[in-house]
Formats: C-alpha cells, structure tokens, sequence
C-alpha cells in the first residue's frame, strides 16, 4: 500500500490538459479557458457617467449654490455629443458618455430645477467625480482572464463584455463507467433482491455530471467473466480518455480487473493505498496514456476513491489552473474514533458553520462499513483521521468537500 498524498501526486504526474476547442459562449458555463481572453476594446471605449445628473465644468461649481443653463440630455447608448461650454450643463444618464467639454458629474440628488433650462447646483464637484474614464477598467489587448480560468456567471460576463464568442475552452474529457459484478442490476424494477441494485453507476455519472469537467459514458454492468470483461475494457479504452472501473479490484475469486487490464496493455502504477474506505483502489495506463482507475465496490469506497483521486484528474485533464477549494480544516462538533493503525480514515461528515465565529465546523457521521448508503447520503464530505485514536470534539482535523456548496 501507498499513502493517499503519494497516490494522488502518482495519478496528478500522469495527467495532461485536453486539447482546445471553441464553443458558442452559452454553451461555455462551467467551461475551462483553453486561451487567454483578451479585451478588444478600451473599457469602457470613452469616459461615462457611473451616476444619473448633469455633464459640468468643475470650475463652474466652485462655489455653491450656482445656477447653470442646461443644453442637452446624453443617454446611455445615445449618439448625442452637445459641448458643454463656460455656465452650461448637459443631462446624463448612468452609462452615457460624457460630452465633450465636460470634466466632471453632479448627481442629481443635489440640484434643483428653476426651470426647464435653468438648474441649480448646491454641492461643489471635482474634476473626474463620476466619470469612469476610458481604458480605466481595461485597455484593449489586456488579459481579462487567464488561461486555465473556469467560466462561472461572472467570467461569462467578462467574455461577453469583450466580444469572446466563440470562446476558447479544453475539450471535456470521455470518461467511462463500468460495473463489475453478476449479482448486479440496473434499476430498481428487475431486482429480485433489493441487495442487487447497482448504486455505483448512477452515483459516479451523478459524481462526474457535478464536476462539470467531463462527458460520462456509462457502460453498465458486466457480469464475472474474465472474456466478457475483456471484451467490453477493450472497447472502452478505445473510446474513453479516462476510465472507471467498479469493483473486482480486491483479492477475491471473482476480482479479474488488474489481470484483464493488464492482458489488454495497461500499465499499473499503483494498487493498494493506505485509506479506508478505499484500500483496493487501483490506478493504471492504458495503452495510448488512458488513464484507468479500478474503484473498490463499496458505494462509500468508490465515492471516497472518486474524489480523493478522480476528480482531481479531471481538473488537471480539463486545464484548471485554480482548482476550487475542496479542502480546508475544521472543528469537530464531537468526537470522532479511528482504529486504523497502518491506514488513514476518511470519515462521513456534514459540514457546518458555526454561527458564534463563522468557523467550519463538522459532524462525524457514524457508517457500519463501506455498503452503508445510508450514512453517504447524510454527508456533505469527509474529515481525514490520518491517525488511530480518539479526536476529541473540538479537534482541528482536514475535511474533504463532496457536495457542491451553491
């Protein structure tokens, strides 16, 4: 066995970005810049007016209240371009451009209408108050987002304010999803036993679905049978960027996976790691550079394994340079027990926030084995024991995020 740090810096050294492509910008959220977004325009491409008031001559307002004659009105998005002379003011509108002769804007909260064409000023304004000058957010050819960068809500908003669209991204890659098992089943209405439905496939898509990274292809259950599983591992790689296995990976009669993988011209890099859940956790090459990994068959085992060492492939294959923080300490809210002498313990936990000091805090979630389902379905994440002993509550310990916090 090796430990869980050394497994995943083993599968991180294996892992390259996919290549780029471009996509229609509402196609890209979620999407990894492939490229550099660069402005193509000065922004904003002239000086506008960041409040609703009036277009002055600072030096007209140098002493208060005084009394100037309005020429104008200027929207945003209007062509309209009246100079504004000694004793005049122009009508703007938050977002307009500042007209020519202009250096400063008053809001409108302090002036007074005398009359249609006449109004008052009662405050004093400086030269550039309210103007958001061209080229002061950025100038064109600048880097708004770097390569690597993640397009969530905002950076979408950057890339439409710049005219990138298409945009340039790193092509998701194909991962596959394969059970092992003749005692499984899909779905829920074929099983004669409750005990035979497959919850690994449907909670690795859902898994690699949240990442946003990848496209699943799910490739169902194959029965043990050391022909068959060839058969389908060998079209699987064929297809497939990377590889998930379930199942099969251990020291049972029936655990074919390592020598089919290696009949078919897979390397492996590792099997055994120091963790538990996960411990059979295997991670090989496939003949082109695919890269494999052989899950244990315990839902909490195959989650654990999934997000300690897949997901973290998955943002390197798919270019991230700034992976999103899913580990982070906390406060134990009560004690928590490990007995794993030679292994370290990723433990079912919910995260929570402690309203005192807006500390994180977590709930060790009790699990009877790797199959309990139930208890993975309670958790927000895991907090890692790496030693045997009792964490009293209050002990400072990692956690590991698996849910998204939206």
């Amino acid at each position: 066995m090796i430990a869980p740090a050394r497994a995943l810096w083993l599968v991180l050294s294996h892992c390259s970005a996919q290549p780029v492509e471009q996509v229609a910008l509402d196609e890209a959220l979620g999407r990894v810049a492939g490229r550099a977004v660069r402005a193509d325009r000065d922004m904003p491409p002239a000086d506008r007016s960041t409040m609703d008031g009036y277009a002055v001559r600072a030096n007209d307002l140098r002493s208060v209240p005084r009394e100037l004659k309005m020429i104008g009105e200027v929207a945003a998005g209007s062509g309209a371009r009246p100079r504004v002379g000694p004793g005049e003011c122009v009508r703007i509108l938050t977002g307009a451009n500042v007209p020519p002769g202009a250096d400063a804007v008053a809001m409108v909260e302090s002036t007074e209408e005398v009359s249609p064409k006449v109004i008052r000023f009662c405050a004093k304004v400086a030269p550039g108050e309210n103007i958001l000058c061209r080229g002061s957010v950025a100038r064109r050819g600048q880097v708004v987002l770097d390569k690597g960068t993640r397009l969530h809500p905002q950076q979408i908003a950057v890339c439409a304010s710049v005219g990138a669209d298409p945009v340039s991204v790193f092509a998701r890659p194909r991962v596959g999803v394969l059970c092992t098992g003749q005692e499984l089943v899909s779905g829920s209405g074929r099983a004669a036993r409750p005990a035979q439905r497959d919850s690994n496939g449907p909670a690795l898509r859902a898994a690699l679905l949240a990442t946003g990274l990848a496209r699943c292809e799910v490739l169902g259950v194959v029965e043990d049978d050391p022909k068959a599983l060839r058969r389908v591992l060998r079209a699987a790689l064929r297809d497939c960027d990377a590889l998930l296995t379930v199942g099969g990976v251990s020291a049972g009669k029936y655990d074919f996976v390592p020598r089919a993988l290696t009949e078919l011209g897979c390397r492996e890099v590792f099997h055994g790691v120091a963790m538990k859940p996960g411990k059979p956790t295997l991670f090989a090459l496939g003949p082109k550079g695919q890269l494999v990994f052989g899950l244990p068959g315990n839902p909490l085992s195959a989650l654990t394994a999934f997000h300690e060492f897949v997901a973290p492939a998955l943002r390197k294959m798919s270019g991230m340079t700034a992976p999103p923080p899913t580990r982070f300490l906390v406060r134990l809210c009560k004690r928590a027990v490990s007995d794993c002498a030679d292994r370290t313990l990723f433990m079912p936990a919910q995260l929570l926030f402690d309203p005192s000091d807006g500390a994180p805090t977590a709930i060790p979630i009790e699990m009877r084995g790797s199959a309990d389902v139930v208890a993975g379905g309670q958790c927000d994440g895991v907090v890692v024991l790496p030693e045997a002993r009792t964490y009293k509550a209050g002990s400072v310990v990692e956690f590991h995020l698996w849910s998204p916090m939206a």
